[in-house]
């Protein structure tokens, strides 16, 4: 994780998050916390990166998603080059 993000706020953040028991408790929770277009944005990435994780080219994506070519592009860098957070939590929803 980039040591810009890391911070006790974060882990305190975290630690918060890993505490809710169901999905109904994180959708109260994410509601609470994020906007409404907050909310968008991160399922749209997540969307992206699955959809990329597949093959589908950013003409695809971003007629089903979207999401901009700009979007897209940072997801699949995150994807190629970032801390492989997308891989773990999309293999765990595959499993």
């Amino acid at each position: 994780m980039s040591k810009q993000i890391r911070s006790e706020e974060m882990d305190r953040l975290l630690e918060g998050i890993l505490r809710l028991e169901n999905k109904e408790e994180a959708y109260q929770f994410f509601e609470d916390l994020c906007t409404v277009n907050e909310l968008v944005s991160l399922c749209q990435r997540f969307a992206v990166a699955g959809m990329l994780r597949e093959d589908k080219t950013y003409l695809d994506i971003a007629e089903q998603t979207g999401a901009s070519t700009a979007t897209i592009s940072r997801v699949n860098r995150a994807l190629n080059y970032g801390n492989d957070g997308y891989d773990m939590v999309l293999n765990r929803l595959d499993d």
